[in-house]
């Protein structure tokens, strides 16, 4: 494919997602498809000839897109949003055109120290402690790790050379392996899988600490569990905060556990992969509460930040810490400006040697977007959950389950766990909206999380029409009391109103 060929397929590709994201509510979010579908329908071997890039677009909309769930729909409304923006595309296209790796310094300046200065930049818009910054006079700093997944695995893996390093210390008649054998860490049973995961491949154990009625972990359970473990002759480590669980978004309480972990000396780790994005609001300040006392945390961009997955965001109060645990060289990747500066290789903080070049399309979205344009997208997605937890509270055939919180409106319907079983399954089946289901305390819910490229109101009515009138056929096949909701129209058309308002100087939200 010579440079001219190549124009006109990457003209015709950008036609090609225009059109694809422009006529997104056009297609069903969940897919039709049988296992296999795709399997079947493409060859058992790479092609021996070149075929041209129209027979690949051609696959790509016959073959391809029928099999795929749509993130980007408005009508996804399951997990959390994972957003993107025209920017964070075009980013994302030159970063693989450019197509560098800057695993240190010298493979290629820029890439390094761009990363320094986004992520100084993030750190600001989100008011985060001073010391997170690369600007500071202190050794913490930020770097773009690829998913919460690797943010926490990141803080796990350290924190546990830290613990043995200090153990050997002030415990020299023990081996090392010994050591390693007494370590254990702390979470909540609200956290996400990837924090258990975190301490399988650590090798360390987890435990999973019951959060309170609220769903929120706080300190007096995390000091309990230390000293029962330290009485047991275990080696505490580090605790992994939660603000925004995968549950229900419910936000762990930072400030007593930063008390017991300090007092104990442990590592405190906030996995804050959706709630950060509230960080940068004045209103959400409360979220912020007890972030200076951490000692990491984590929060994804491709979240609430409209840059595309993969891209986590990670701070460090001391960054030597991680560097310390993880620095293996070799005599390739040394360079003459080695160790005379600030500027990190962010190969020392990270799982993998190579680096991608995500900077750039988070550089590329922070400018074509603005503070503003950031701040206004977070608030239109609380705007929206609020527009659907109104829906929820005028139909008396359903219960909220926990605060809305950001984007997210946890619900069910009156009854046992069998109606919100059944009337998700309808759903799933019709393929309009795509939810999950979660659970506590042995009751069974819906989540319905804010996402698409640019929701807006008339979308989460559509949802709510989809789900209310699910309801009413499934009761009205129960022969059970169907009673209609508040006039939805009405209810929207406030929310746009609402919308339309904040699009200027933004007031205190209600």
């Amino acid at each position: 494919m010579d440079f001219d060929e190549f124009r006109e397929f990457g003209h015709a590709s950008i036609e090609f997602i225009i059109n694809y994201l422009s006529g997104i509510r056009e297609r069903d979010v969940l897919p039709s498809v049988a296992p296999y579908t795709v399997i079947n329908q493409l060859p058992k071997e790479i092609p021996e000839k070149p075929e041209h890039w129209r027979e690949v677009l051609k696959d790509l909309e016959g073959i391809i897109l029928p099999g795929l769930t749509h993130w980007q729909s408005p009508y996804f409304n399951a997990f959390y949003p994972s957003s993107s923006s025209a920017g964070s595309i075009v980013g994302e296209l030159l970063i693989a055109g450019i197509g560098v790796l800057g695993f240190s310094w010298i493979c290629s300046p820029a890439c390094t120290e761009l990363e320094v200065v986004v992520m100084d930049w993030l750190a600001k818009f989100l008011k985060l402690p001073e010391h997170f910054q690369h600007a500071s006079d202190g050794p913490g700093g930020g770097v773009i790790q690829g998913s919460a997944s690797e943010a926490v695995l990141v803080a796990v893996l350290a924190a546990r050379e830290q613990a043995v390093i200090s153990c050997k210390e002030t415990h020299p008649e023990l081996s090392e392996s010994e050591v390693r054998g007494k370590l254990i860490a702390y979470s909540s049973d609200q956290s996400n899988s990837c924090i258990e995961k975190a301490g399988v491949l650590a090798a360390m154990p987890i435990k999973l600490l019951p959060a309170d009625d609220d769903l929120i972990l706080r300190g007096n359970t995390l000091r309990k569990a230390i000293e029962d473990d330290v009485a047991a002759g275990l080696i505490p480590v580090i605790c992994i905060a939660t603000l925004g669980t995968t549950g229900t978004c419910a936000y762990d309480d930072i400030d007593s556990l930063a008390d017991v972990c300090q007092a104990l000396n442990v590592w405190l780790h906030v996995d804050a992969a959706y709630a950060g994005g509230g960080f940068a609001l004045e209103e959400c300040t409360d979220l912020r509460r007890g972030l200076d006392r951490v000692d990491s945390l984590n929060f994804n961009l491709h979240k609430f930040m409209l840059v595309n997955f993969d891209c986590s965001a990670m701070w460090l109060r001391d960054a030597n810490k991680v560097v310390d645990s993880f620095n293996v060289d070799r005599i390739y990747l040394k360079h003459k400006h080695e160790g005379q500066s600030q500027i990190p290789d962010f190969r020392h903080w990270q799982i993998p040697l190579g680096r991608r070049f995500r900077a750039l399309k988070v550089w590329i979205t922070f400018r074509t977007l603005g503070a503003e344009g950031l701040r206004s997208h977070v608030r239109k997605h609380i705007a929206l959950a609020q527009q659907f937890e109104a829906f929820v509270r005028n139909d008396s055939r359903f219960e909220m389950v926990a605060p809305q919180a950001l984007g997210l409106v946890c619900f069910r319907p009156r009854g046992d766990n069998e109606h919100t079983a059944q009337l998700l399954q309808r759903l799933m089946e019709r393929k309009k909206i795509y939810m999950v289901k979660a659970e506590h305390a042995g009751r069974q819910f819906l989540r319905f999380a804010v996402c698409g490229m640019d929701a807006k109101p008339s979308d989460i009515e559509f949802a709510w029409t989809e789900i209310e009138t699910q309801l009413t056929a499934l009761l009205a096949e129960k022969s059970l009391p169907a009673r209609k909701p508040s006039n939805v129209s009405e209810l929207t058309q406030h929310f746009q109103m609402h919308l339309a308002s904040d699009s200027g100087t933004h007031e205190k939200s209600q």
